[in-house]
């Protein structure tokens, strides 16, 4: 969950370096470091907090160098403090490291018997103090990077430098990602894209076991038992522009805004199409798909609540049965496999940790019939899967993701209705009316994007509230589950989700005037059940706040705070209905003065388990 940039080039790096952690900054940013050589040897500077503090010790220093590594953390050894802040030194060499080593204990015991002091509490400065000691059998920086992280157990993604070598630096990774850079004035390396679109759109991703050695005039990839490997360069397609902030407030707003393009683009495949193609999943997607018996999806976070209302799409479109599973919980249960299973996982992108490792062990169950639904084409879990969709939102700096999930919702509908039409569930004359009902959905979004002032005025009701309940039924439960995560994340209210029918199983004990109960009520078979559930509500003095379809005929009265929207939207309402749920976790963030983008004690790509 933390962020590298690395570069070795013919110039000062350290603007790119800077430039480059703040792009990265949405996966950590409880301090942040960065290690240079120059004439005069090895630097190293570090600061507690945000980039900019980092930044500021620049300006003041004149750091400069031609090599350097660079590094934002997200803390998960060790407190955020200076100490424990990468780059970590050993002798004359630094380590920058994205990940957890999982036998680090046992490597710091050994490294203390052999003499080495430790100054921090990270796991990381095992990795630097482990090559500085391999160095001693060879002096060769890839070599001694290689028989070092052949003794690592965990995740990782590395770069290392070294003041004796100027020229080069190496890096390696294993379960975390890292992709080099190839510009015309050197050569970079980095957690993801965005960090290097500044200097070069030319990439190579490496794989997991891959070792790099970068100099100033080329580059070399090995395997950690030493074995040459090229991987293929690719040209990024991720503009500068799109992960600017421009003229929204913050990269949240400006995401919730990006929907209806987001959208548009994800589907934009349905554009002229007349039907639905199962090879939208990939060439060999129908004949996978025809032999499918159940679905299991596997996720974490905002993807699992996507995949939660996928089951009610699936088993009453497609008619098929479908479980969803947390990610960082399936592997650790014994579960029974089935070879006819359709293994969907969602990550917005592809790195998720826990979600790689759920696929890898239902993979090793012999379900080989996979299926991944990602933001990020180059991802890892692109890769790993059979077939894939990739959605087409862009980058998504906020660590609340809003896009990213209704871009997966509109993928998994997709999939519903590929499903069902292999299944024979789905007539021409219904596969018409869900195409437009799809090439509406940008549209609908924008309409709904016009209430917010509206839900500005909502949310200065809430800023002093210190809980939430958020109601629903049906496939919107797992939509006022999303809006509660959505308030706490951003805003720190806690906020709880329920279906609305088990209210009088306990939730209804927490409901006083000091508790505001949100519901999301689109016009289904499940809204005059709803209705009552309110009922039952305001009894108890409860204050409610109504998202509605605009046919749901909800009325405004005292205690019931009703907002329209604009359409009534049918089985896609799941997607529609999240959006005001997004705007008020926002404005509420907005009122309470809290970081929206980069909430406390989170970050936005979980690369860690």
């Amino acid at each position: 969950m933390c962020g590298i940039v690395a570069a070795v080039a013919d110039r000062n790096i350290v603007p790119v370096l800077l430039e480059g952690l703040r792009k990265l900054e949405y996966r950590g940013y409880d301090s942040a470091g960065l290690a240079l050589i120059d004439d005069s040897g090895l630097h190293r500077l570090r600061a507690v907090g945000r980039v900019a503090e980092l930044t500021a010790q620049v300006d003041e220093t004149h750091a400069a160098g031609s090599t350097g590594i660079a590094h934002t953390r997200w803390a998960t050894h060790g407190v955020p403090c200076e100490r424990n802040a990468h780059p970590h030194i050993s002798g004359g060499l630094a380590v920058v490291h994205n990940g957890i080593i999982e036998n680090h204990e046992s490597l710091r015991a050994r490294l203390k018997a052999l003499g080495y002091v430790f100054t921090s509490d990270t796991d990381t400065e095992v990795v630097a103090h482990l090559i500085a000691h391999e160095l001693k059998t060879d002096s060769d920086l890839l070599a001694a990077v290689r028989r070092a992280v052949a003794q690592l157990q965990g995740a990782y993604a590395i770069a290392v430098l070294r003041e004796a070598d100027a020229s080069r630096l190496v890096v390696a990774r294993e379960g975390a990602p890292l992709l080099l850079g190839l510009g015309d004035d050197g050569f970079y390396a980095a957690s993801d894209a965005s960090a290097l679109v500044q200097v070069t759109r030319r990439m190579v991703y490496l794989e997991n076991g891959d070792c790099a050695e970068l100099r100033r005039d080329g580059y070399r990839i090995a395997r950690v038992d030493g074995t040459p490997v090229e991987r293929p360069e690719s040209e990024s397609n991720l503009s500068a522009e799109a992960i600017e902030l421009g003229n929204y407030r913050h990269y949240m707003q400006k995401e919730i805004f990006e929907q209806p393009v987001a959208l548009a683009n994800t589907l934009e495949m349905l554009g002229a199409a007349r039907s639905i193609q199962p090879g939208i999943f990939g060439a060999e997607s129908e004949d996978l798909l025809r032999g499918v018996r159940q679905v299991l999806i596997i996720a974490c976070g905002t993807s699992y609540h996507a995949g939660l209302v996928a089951r009610y799409w699936l088993e009453s479109i497609a008619g098929v049965a479908c479980s969803v599973e947390v990610a960082s919980e399936y592997r650790y249960r014994d579960s029974v496999p089935d070879p006819h299973t359709l293994v969907v996982t969602i990550s917005q992108s592809g790195e998720t940790a826990d979600t790689l490792a759920a696929l890898q062990h239902a993979k090793s169950l012999g379900m080989s019939r996979t299926l991944c639904i990602c933001n990020v084409p180059e991802s890892s879990l692109v890769r790993e899967n059979s077939l894939r969709f990739i959605t087409r939102a862009g980058p998504e700096i906020g660590v609340a993701s809003t896009k990213a999930f209704t871009t997966q919702l509109a993928a998994l509908y997709l999939l519903t209705l590929v499903l069902a039409k292999v299944r024979d569930r789905l007539d021409t004359e219904q596969e018409a009316i869900e195409l437009l009902a799809m090439r509406h959905l940008p549209m609908a979004v924008s309409m709904i994007l016009e209430l917010e002032p509206q839900i500005r005025e909502w949310a200065e009701c809430f800023s002093m509230k210190h809980h939430a309940l958020f109601l629903g039924r049906g496939r919107h439960y797992p939509i006022a589950m999303e809006g509660a995560l959505k308030l706490k994340e951003i805003s720190y209210i806690h906020a709880e989700a329920y279906p609305a029918g088990e209210l009088k199983h306990g939730p209804l004990a927490l409901v006083d005037r000091d508790m505001p109960v949100i519901a999301v009520a689109p016009n289904d078979a499940l809204l005059e059940k709803l209705k009552s559930n309110l009922q039952e509500v305001r009894a108890r003095g409860g204050e409610l706040w109504v998202f509605a379809d605009a046919d749901s005929e909800m009325k405004e009265s005292d205690g019931i705070h009703v907002l329209h929207l604009p359409e009534h939207y049918g089985a896609l309402s799941a997607l529609l209905h999240v959006v005001p749920l997004q705007l008020l976790a926002y404005h509420v963030a907005l009122v309470r003065g809290t970081d929206v983008d980069k909430p406390r004690n989170l970050a936005k790509s979980v690369t860690v388990e």
